[in-house]
């Protein structure tokens, strides 16, 4: 730390205030030269030789995508990481959520009719990676049952295809990269989806196997990874080919304070210099101390200037270190950084309008309260792309958790759960379904898997020996009621 005067409280509430909002959210708006923040777990994610990168709705997985398909993004990540091989890639998108039909992977609803004619996910992917690849053969074929067909037909002229463009890459020094994400929008059946995604991950295997210039990126739902039949041949290999997107407690507080380092204005710059030798990298990027991104309790003394050390008047109520964070995650333990970077800025807005003579920038209270506005952005998240999920977990409300399964099932029995599911289904647009609209009790370990749900006695498997509870991040905008909980917001 310097020894120059910290932010007032007025220039903190400024800075939270305006700073996380202005990070990106990766579905509209693509990441920038200033906000890109690469946390140290998620180096291996971007390794071209990892096939399969899993991750939860909101951990990075489009983040990622993108930068590893702009050269720029490419070029931050590869010093920031110290793999030069980024800088050495050409890069496609094998399927991508908005992507333009016809052109660099079929449509949603061409990929239905092709399944309709009997097409096989294997032939259906081979055509989508030479048609990446800008193979000739392939690209002179009109339209894509012809070339699904032609690959199914020509096997042989595919693996030469292949071969001579693993050859050309080798020769230039470059690797040929294929990206894959938003498989969720592959097709409106949960079982189909998991066909396609098994026929995904036996081409993506095969061309880490076989050529040693092309790979292939995907980015999965861990449900989705599980769920996924892996029968094919050497399906062993893909566990040690795939690795996890998670965030840290330090990588979440660390991207917090790169972005308020990072914001446009005189807070930021004076943010910069109270806390350490910020290394400017040009066009208004600049890098935090080690121990700003890294160093947990540089990172906890640095929060409680903001927010002070307590949830209240004494360390009964928690510490606002901690509690923020616990108060975000899913049922699997994590966090969305879009929802902690909210909450933050939420917090200082609450804090200038309803305390403005606290002490610190960040009220407790605030913060208590800015959980809610999270929370209805991390529903908005499962919404968007597990439609079903939401519609499962709406009908509970008004009820309070733990609650039992019994209880759950006679919400989901009264509410005709199932025919809303298949009406959502029927809509096509958000996403892929449960594996069985009808099967309530499988749904609750469908939403276990997902995180939006969990069990309160540990390992149990009879419906009879657990309750149902549901994390805050989820249960707060489902206006659901947990004794002892953060309060539901009054609308």
């Amino acid at each position: 730390m310097t020894d120059r005067d910290p932010l007032s409280t007025d220039e903190y509430r400024t800075l939270l205030a305006t700073a996380p909002g202005s990070a990106f959210d990766a579905d509209t708006v693509s990441p920038d030269v200033t906000r890109l923040f690469t946390p140290s777990s998620h180096r291996r994610a971007l390794d071209p030789d990892v096939t399969v990168v899993r991750g939860a709705r909101g951990s990075g997985k489009t983040v990622w995508t993108k930068v590893l398909s702009d050269d720029r993004m490419r070029e931050i990540a590869a010093a920031s990481y110290m793999m030069p091989r980024l800088q050495r890639m050409t890069v496609a998108t094998g399927h991508a959520k908005g992507g333009e039909p016809n052109l660099h992977h079929p449509s949603k609803n061409v990929i239905s009719k092709l399944l309709e004619d009997g097409v096989k996910p294997q032939h259906l992917w081979s055509a989508v990676v030479l048609t990446g690849l800008g193979a000739p053969e392939i690209l002179r074929i009109e339209g894509w049952d012809k070339r699904v067909r032609w690959v199914a037909e020509h096997m042989e002229s595919y693996e030469r295809a292949l071969w001579t463009i693993d050859q050309e890459a080798r020769k230039s020094g470059r690797t040929r990269l294929l990206i894959f994400d938003a498989l969720e929008h592959l097709h409106n059946e949960r079982p189909v989806v998991d066909q396609l995604v098994s026929g995904l991950f036996e081409v993506a295997l095969d061309l880490r196997m076989s050529t040693s210039a092309v790979r292939a990126k995907i980015f999965v739902r861990p449900d989705m990874y599980e769920s996924a039949p892996k029968h094919f041949p050497d399906a062993s290999k893909l566990g040690a080919n795939a690795t996890d997107l998670t965030w840290t407690t330090e990588n979440l507080y660390g991207l917090l304070y790169h972005q308020l380092g990072n914001h446009p204005s005189p807070e930021a710059e004076k943010f910069r210099s109270w806390t350490g030798s910020w290394r400017s990298e040009g066009e208004g990027r600049c890098i935090a101390p080690v121990d700003v991104i890294a160093t947990p309790k540089r990172q906890h003394d640095l929060f409680i200037t903001m927010a002070g050390p307590y949830m209240g008047p004494s360390h009964r109520r928690g510490h606002t270190y901690t509690w923020l964070p616990n108060h975000l995650q899913d049922g699997k333990g994590q966090v969305s950084p879009r929802t902690l970077l909210q909450a933050v800025s939420t917090a200082a807005t609450i804090s200038r309008d309803r305390y403005p003579a606290h002490e610190y920038a960040l009220h407790y209270d605030a913060i208590r309260a800015s959980v809610s506005t999270a929370s209805q952005i991390r529903v908005d998240e499962i919404t968007e792309d597990i439609r079903w999920a939401a519609v499962a977990v709406e009908q509970l409300r008004g009820g309070q958790v733990p609650m039992q399964p019994s209880v759950v099932l006679a919400y989901w029995r009264d509410a005709s759960l199932s025919a809303k599911l298949r009406e959502v289904l029927a809509n096509g647009s958000q996403g892929s379904g449960p594996e069985d609209v009808d099967n309530h009790r499988e749904l609750i370990d469908e939403l276990e898997r997902l995180g939006v749900m969990t069990r309160r006695a540990a390992g149990a498997t009879d419906l009879r020996d657990y309750a149902v509870d549901i994390p805050d991040v989820y249960r707060l905008a489902f206006g659901i009621g947990r004794k002892g909980g953060v309060s539901r917001r009054a609308h």
